[in-house]
């Protein structure tokens, strides 16, 4: 019986999707200055009582799909070792939690980068889960525009699923679901990995927290005659739970299929139409 007909990417391209899968022979075959190296990370820290505190799990997933989508379109991509821990911010109260300074945090990324790009791979793209990443992908993002003009963009995954939430539920389901231990995390853990989540555990977010009696506006920020100030308050001193805005009752894993799906098609285009191309113009 003949072989089914192989495309050239099929011919040239290895079935692992994580770099950490491949031999060395395999890297040095694979790992081609066409290449597309996506990098995920996250945070550990407090997801509500019925989350896994990693949520760098669920970003590692969708750069996962991410880069199968992409290969689906032609172009060779892999995922780099998710990192896990977070960039130090007000969840260093979690128990359990664990983040990094800042400082530490891009370093990491710099070395990184500095070692992808040693051997010419500078088709980069930052998959991040975690809002307290973003001060050090920009960081790196732009010493290294100034230094080897490479771009580098970044997926702040749950900055943009909250946006796609109003459009696959409408904006006011979006509004009642959407928060820290709510939408999008929780929908999106019910679709990858619904076995490790315990929704028996579920709290809703706390009404009415004060702090040296001013109203918590949310996570470091309280109101002051209107207006949203920042603070420096804990977590746990503003949602005990880990829960804040939205109601992870309202979450399920229809909506984790259908945000991931989103979530993918973004990913997977702009690989394919600007991040294989070195942002060419």
């Amino acid at each position: 019986m003949t072989a089914p007909f192989k495309t050239d990417l099929e011919k040239t391209m290895t079935d692992k999707l994580k770099m950490a899968e491949l031999t060395s022979e395999e890297a040095r075959q694979y790992l081609t200055n066409d290449a597309v190296i996506l990098l995920p990370m996250g945070s550990l820290e407090d997801q509500g009582t019925h989350a896994p505190m990693g949520d760098y799990l669920a970003a590692e997933r969708v750069a996962l799909d991410m880069a199968q989508a992409a290969r689906d379109m032609g172009v060779a991509t892999f995922v780099a070792p998710v990192i896990p821990f977070g960039g130090k911010d007000y969840f260093e109260s979690s128990l359990g939690g664990m983040s990094i300074r800042t400082t530490t945090l891009v370093a990491l990324l710099d070395d990184m980068i500095g070692q992808l790009h040693r051997h010419g791979l500078t088709k980069i793209m930052f998959v991040n889960g975690h809002g307290g990443n973003v001060p050090a992908i920009t960081e790196v993002a732009l010493r290294w525009r100034q230094k080897a003009d490479m771009i580098i963009p970044s997926i702040y995954l749950w900055q943009v699923g909250y946006e796609l939430l109003k459009e696959i539920l409408g904006p006011e389901q979006a509004a009642q679901s959407s928060g820290h231990g709510g939408d999008p995390l929780t929908s999106v853990g019910l679709h990858y990995y619904p076995e490790i989540l315990r929704p028996d555990l579920m709290q809703p977010a706390p009404k009415g927290r004060m702090f040296k009696g001013l109203d918590v506006a949310g996570f470091a920020a309280v109101k002051y005659d209107g207006a949203r100030i920042q603070i420096p308050i804990e977590a746990i001193e503003t949602a005990p739970h880990g829960v804040w805005g939205g109601d992870p009752k309202l979450s399920c894993a229809e909506t984790g299929k259908a945000l991931t799906q989103r979530l993918v098609a973004i990913g997977a285009g702009l690989i394919r139409d600007h991040v294989a191309k070195g942002f060419a113009e």
